[in-house]
């Protein structure tokens, strides 16, 4: 089974994150892409408006603890307004599930 740990992150930790989980034990893919938000991020390059980083990872469930984890660390979110890290229930079916 796998799980999807999603994340808004400032836009510089979008490539961080793409770099160091790509082949990090348990992650099957990892996605990013860009966008603005208005409300998560303590900077703001646009006036109101902040750089994002949506960043979808599909993990093992097995490790998504250790995922989700080293995620949140990688992005430094307990000491800064940088994002929000979530997790989703176990994704039933799949392609990346062997048959």
């Amino acid at each position: 089974m796998t799980v999807e740990i999603g994340a808004l992150l400032s836009k510089d930790f979008g490539q961080k994150a793409l770099e160091t989980l790509n082949d990090f034990e348990g992650v099957k893919s990892v996605s990013v892409e860009t966008g603005r938000s208005s409300d998560l991020f303590e900077e703001k390059q646009f006036g109101t408006f902040g750089e994002a980083a949506i960043v979808s990872i599909i993990a093992d469930a097995s490790q998504k603890d250790k995922v989700f984890d080293a995620l949140y660390e990688l992005c430094e979110l307990d000491g800064h307004q940088s994002g929000l890290v979530f997790m989703t229930p176990e994704i039933i079916k799949s392609t990346l599930d062997p048959k």
